[in-house]
């Protein structure tokens, strides 16, 4: 069994933990990916020799952490758990990798987010399984060439245009995660409810399913804030009903928008007239950071065809409009455009 050498003393990470598949026949969704992975697994036990690096790509929430746990469990082998903001001189990266064992995985989650000095130390660490540490300064700086573990890296990026061409060609295999459809989240929502000990029917599964962005970690948050309604109003039973009222109670509505992916596109539609209107705008009207609003809220409101970027700007669509109630106005975005004279 895989250990994470890691503090999971967050009850959010507890709970992931809990939820979380550890084999590959347990993890649904993604099978290209899990394809590729499972014949790069299988190749390399049957060699006797440690798995090619690994690159994880894609938006918050769809597998990459668990996919890294998933490796060394099918690979046997431990798994050590750091990020990248976290590694911030080539020292805190030396007592990484000399504490390896042969085949062990190092997962480095947010790997863009590494110092760049310190990620320069992994292109031989990756490569010739080396590392070299420049020790003291001036004219008694020296080199000294560690010999580290043949190991495994299994990176995790929400941002693969981040990382560095060096450092990105140096992964053997690279693998992005899209959105989930509803059908795998039902499944997925279903094995869940059984672990946690809470009776849901198919149409509750598919409530929950269906309001999840598309993203297991929603899933399977939104399913604990269910859970917990259903113990206290509903006998601990889940069916459509049940799950509409808690969604409900926590403002998410049928198509899947919360509190404040509706304050961005009313804002847009209301303040802006549609837009175009720049993102620091809208984080300004919203109370939000802009980067919290491009990395956690736009992928879902574009790839749902609610907003769109544009050279000028963010606009709402006809969609969006029609979500709401609203028509758009002649000429503006997702409206008819206006007749020259």
């Amino acid at each position: 069994m895989a250990r994470a050498v890691e503090n999971l003393n967050d009850r959010d990470q507890d709970f992931e933990l809990k939820l979380r598949p550890t084999r590959f026949a347990d993890f649904a969704g993604q099978p290209r990916v899990l394809e590729r992975l499972e014949l790069a697994v299988l190749a390399a036990r049957q060699r006797g020799d440690v798995l090619d690096h690994v690159l994880l790509s894609g938006p918050p929430g769809l597998g990459k952490t668990t996919l890294a746990y998933i490796l060394a469990e099918e690979m046997g082998s431990n798994v050590r758990v750091t990020s990248g903001p976290v590694i911030d001189k080539a020292g805190d990266l030396a007592g990484l990798l000399t504490s390896l064992e042969r085949g062990d995985i190092l997962f480095i989650d947010e790997i863009h987010r590494m110092q760049k000095t310190v990620e320069e130390y992994l292109y031989s660490a990756m490569e010739d399984f080396v590392l070299d540490i420049m020790i003291d300064q001036g004219p008694n700086a020296r080199s000294v060439r560690l010999d580290i573990p043949h190991f495994t890296l299994v990176g995790a990026t929400t941002r693969r245009g981040l990382i560095s061409a060096p450092l990105r060609s140096r992964f053997g295999l690279n693998n992005r995660l899209d959105y989930y459809d509803t059908a795998t989240l039902v499944k997925i929502v279903k094995r869940s409810a059984l672990i946690l000990d809470v009776d849901i029917d198919e149409s509750g599964a598919d409530e929950v399913a269906s309001r999840a962005r598309g993203t297991p970690r929603i899933a399977n948050n939104l399913l604990r804030r269910v859970r917990d309604y259903a113990q206290v109003r509903a006998n601990n039973f889940i069916d459509r009903h049940v799950a509409d009222k808690a969604l409900e109670m926590l403002e998410i509505d049928k198509h899947g928008l919360d509190d404040m992916d509706k304050r961005i596109l009313e804002t847009i539609i209301h303040k802006f007239a549609g837009g175009p209107v720049g993102l620091s705008n809208i984080a300004v009207s919203v109370g939000e950071e802009p980067d919290t609003i491009e990395e956690v809220y736009e992928p879902y409101l574009i790839q749902e065809g609610y907003m769109a970027r544009t050279p000028k700007g963010r606009v709402v669509t006809a969609l969006c409009y029609q979500r709401f109630g609203m028509q758009p106005l002649p000429g503006r975005p997702g409206g008819q455009p206006e007749l020259e004279l």
